[in-house]
């Protein structure tokens, strides 16, 4: 008699879907496509890579797999559960009890405050996590752009002579060296260091701490707000003290955004907290760009509230041309990249993948 397949419950969310491609047989071959494309420009055999894990899944491939987008779908799918897969969703100890055939909960990410560890260990489910190198590299693009701005890398870039100094509007000057060092003969001025400056994390969540850890071997000192404050170990392990909004807006020297794009999060930075900010702060966005409002953002760089702002994400994707934020000299916009390499997706479910088959 064949073995049966394993079945797994997995939250439907776009990263997690790849999961029914590496492990379902009976995938749209739409989303094999899109995925294909998702990988192509890192990645150039897929098929190849796919090939390779599931050989290494004797136990996981093929699988069952039930995504679920609520409470209902979640509640349906249990009871046929060997495994369970979520990023966001809270499994309680109700979930588990109705899930006779679990055996592990996959955690995308390593925050498990959602999680039911107690009834996980009841019943010997193995409670498995990822530190997904996804969240660390976009932890190093913020770290990226709040040096940048602070170094005015990319407003110097390439000015190495009276000329080019001269016509990006700067006045460089000959240095007595017969008395003096050469640093900075360009006179460039308002150069920052992260060294003693305090950041304020808004989002203490899975990108914040990587964000956090980067942050405190600079020399930063840290705050964060969020909804729910942290217990007194989780923040001496980050080395953050809690304030309110207003606070952390008003004492900052750099600001990261890190909250996931929804409408409660929509616009949360607007005129009024912009106006609150402290005079001269930096502003790291490397979330959604719908965070900060448009109008209150383009405002507070004109009247020089805001120091510099830094994203990874222009507010149209592709962005516009004419986009008045590419005019701006202390404002640096990439493109979406903060994540990459592919190859930190891969890995990361590579990883998830093989822990799994180690259970089940």
């Amino acid at each position: 008699m064949a073995a049966r397949r394993p079945t797994l419950v997995v939250e439907d969310d776009s990263a997690l879907r790849f999961i029914g491609v590496i492990l379902s047989t009976d995938v749209d071959p739409e989303r094999i496509a899109a995925f294909q494309d998702f990988f192509a420009h890192d990645l150039p055999d897929f098929e190849g890579w796919l090939s390779a894990l599931r050989k290494r899944l004797p136990a996981l491939y093929p699988a069952d797999i039930q995504f679920v987008a609520d409470d209902a779908g979640l509640k349906a799918a249990l009871p046929h559960a060997d495994a369970l897969v979520v990023e966001s969703c809270p499994v309680g100890a109700a979930e588990i009890a109705a899930a006779p055939r679990l055996r592990a909960v996959q955690k995308f990410g390593t925050i498990i405050t959602d999680i039911d560890q107690h009834a996980c260990a009841a019943r010997n489910i193995r409670l498995l996590t990822l530190r997904r190198r996804a969240n660390v590299a976009c932890a190093e693009h913020a770290l990226a752009l709040m040096l940048a701005l602070a170094r005015k890398i990319c407003d110097t870039n390439g000015l190495t002579n009276y000329a080019r100094l001269r016509a990006a509007g700067y006045a460089p000057k000959p240095l007595n060296r017969a008395h003096t060092a050469n640093s900075n003969w360009a006179r460039i001025g308002g150069i920052r260091t992260l060294f003693g400056a305090k950041l304020g994390i808004f989002g203490l969540g899975e990108i914040g701490r990587e964000v956090a850890l980067r942050a405190a071997s600079c020399g930063m000192k840290i705050a964060y707000t969020q909804r729910h404050r942290l217990a007194a170990d989780d923040e001496a392990r980050y080395q953050a003290s809690y304030a309110t909004l207003d606070t952390l807006l008003a004492e900052s020297d750099f600001i990261c955004l890190h909250l996931p794009g929804n409408p409660a999060t929509k616009g949360i930075l607007g005129a009024r907290e912009l106006t609150l900010i402290k005079p001269g702060a930096m502003l790291i966005n490397t979330s959604r760009a719908e965070l900060v409002d448009r109008d209150a953002l383009m405002n507070a760089l004109a009247t020089g509230r805001l120091g510099g702002y830094a994203t990874d994400l222009p507010f149209e994707e592709p962005g516009r041309d004419d986009d008045p934020l590419l005019g701006l000299r202390n404002v640096i916009v990439t493109p979406h990249i903060a994540a990459q390499p592919r190859f930190n997706f891969l890995a990361d479910f590579e990883d998830m993948m093989i822990n799994l088959e180690h259970v089940l």
